[in-house]
This record gives C-alpha cells, sequence and structure tokens, in this order.
C-alpha cells in the first residue's frame, strides 16, 4: 500500500495494489475510486484534501496491522 498527498493538486492518493486501471467510480463528490479488472479496487483518490483533512492528519500515517499477517507474507 502507498499514500501519497499532492501538495499541488491538493489530492491524497491511497494506492491498495497496482493493477490494470479500467474505470474510476466517484462515490461522493471529490472521492474517487480506480476500478481495475474482475472489479479489483486498486486505490481511493481524494480532492481537495486539505479542506476535508487537517494538515497534521495528512502528515501523520499510523500503520495498524496484526502481526501474524505481516508473517503471512513472507511464506
Amino acid at each position: 500500500m502507498q499514500i501519497t498527498y499532492d501538495v499541488e493538486a491538493d489530492a491524497l492518493y491511497i494506492q491498495f495494489q497496482d493493477g490494470t486501471f479500467v474505470k474510476n467510480k466517484e462515490v461522493q463528490e471529490g472521492v474517487i475510486l480506480d476500478i481495475g479488472q474482475d472489479e479489483m479496487l486498486l486505490g481511493i483518490e481524494v480532492l481537495n484534501a486539505s479542506s476535508r483533512f487537517s494538515l497534521q492528519d495528512l502528515c501523520r500515517v499510523d500503520v495498524r496491522m496484526p502481526l501474524e499477517l505481516a508473517a503471512m507474507e513472507g511464506e
């Protein structure tokens, strides 16, 4: 997973996985899902991010994952 914030575009993007892009689906004004083959969710784009989130929220990332999931990745 990758999270990026483009200051010039004021857009936050959360990429969940790589894949072949097929279509977008706007689920709320300025919140857009990138959909791949077989309806796979590739990522979420949030436009006008600075008006939706505080600067502290945009600068901080807190990852919470059960340790057993991280261990399974190497199998």
